[in-house]
């Protein structure tokens, strides 16, 4: 791995200091649990900012500003982006492949919006097709979220199923995101599938010591937070769906959406981190 590919070595002090701190002063289970959330919460630093710019932008903006609140989240997305990659919080490696996710969730987004599923009632000037260009790192936020948790808790999937079974997975999932507007919805045939392929599949991972869960739950807890993530975008009004106020809450039908979307993402980021799957069990 070149210098390139790892993290800023002041990153990495960093996470080493915060957690000799904790262990210090916290029992050793309460500090294993605290530093788990701990790690979640770094891993998940894209998405917790892009949320932290939809409140803060949604509580003061002013309809006669000269830049639409829309553009100001694309230019702080932006802006975000660049920021990672100069101090290394990601990769240009986990960076292309997250681009990857982006321009997926980009098109998924215009093909959406045109169906009606959802929309953005707001203006701006970077919007196309309806659809405003900072959408695209919502979804690249999930992508940074996996690349940077996998790496942060030095995760690892096993027994893994066959890598083509999993890519074959991911993509009539995309598909069906799209198809099922004209055709059947199989979508439980999907979710029967994720318990199929990936059911004996333990999720590994350190904190202080190492352990395990089941993928099926970790990706079910995940779609949860990301069900909470997607309320906070439309009690702001940043997006709505078809008939809903923003007082409303999501429907709990959408966690299935997104524990979908979780093995599109995950599959995704494995393009770059094949090294954290292995078809073989392991033991602590």
């Amino acid at each position: 791995m070149t210098p390139h590919a790892r993290p800023a070595a002041t990153t990495v002090r960093i996470e080493r200091w915060l957690g000799d701190a904790v262990r210090a002063r916290l029992p050793h289970g309460l500090a294993e649990f605290v530093l788990f959330g701990l790690k979640q919460g770094w891993a998940c630093l894209f998405g917790g900012l892009m949320l932290g710019a939809i409140i803060a932008s949604k509580a003061i903006w002013q309809p006669d500003w000269p830049v639409a609140r829309y553009d100001a989240l694309f230019a702080f997305a932006l802006i975000t982006q660049v920021a990672f990659l100069w101090l290394r919080l990601e990769t240009w490696a986990e960076a292309r492949v997250i681009l990857l996710f982006h321009i997926t969730g980009t098109v998924m987004e215009w093909f959406k919006v045109d169906a009606g599923s959802w929309g953005y009632p707001e203006p701006g000037v970077f919007k196309l097709f309806g659809v405003p260009l900072f959408s695209g790192f919502m979804y690249a936020s999930v992508g940074s979220y996996i690349a940077r948790v996998i790496r942060i808790f030095d995760m690892r999937f096993a027994p893994y199923p066959p890598y083509w079974l999993s890519v074959a997975l991911a993509l009539a999932i995309y598909a069906n995101f799209f198809a099922h507007h004209f055709l059947p919805d199989i979508r439980l045939a999907l979710f029967a599938a994720t318990l199929l392929l990936f059911g004996r599949t333990r999720v590994w991972f350190t904190v202080g010591q190492r352990y395990w869960m089941p993928m099926p739950l970790a990706a079910l807890l995940a779609s949860l937070f990301l069900w909470l993530a997607e309320n906070i975008g439309t009690a702001t009004g940043t997006w709505l769906y078809s008939g809903q106020r923003p007082e409303h809450l999501v429907s709990f039908a959408k966690l299935g959406s997104w524990y979908l979307l979780l093995y599109v993402s995950f599959v995704t980021v494995s393009l770059v981190s094949r090294a954290a799957i292995s078809r073989s069990a392991l033991q602590k």
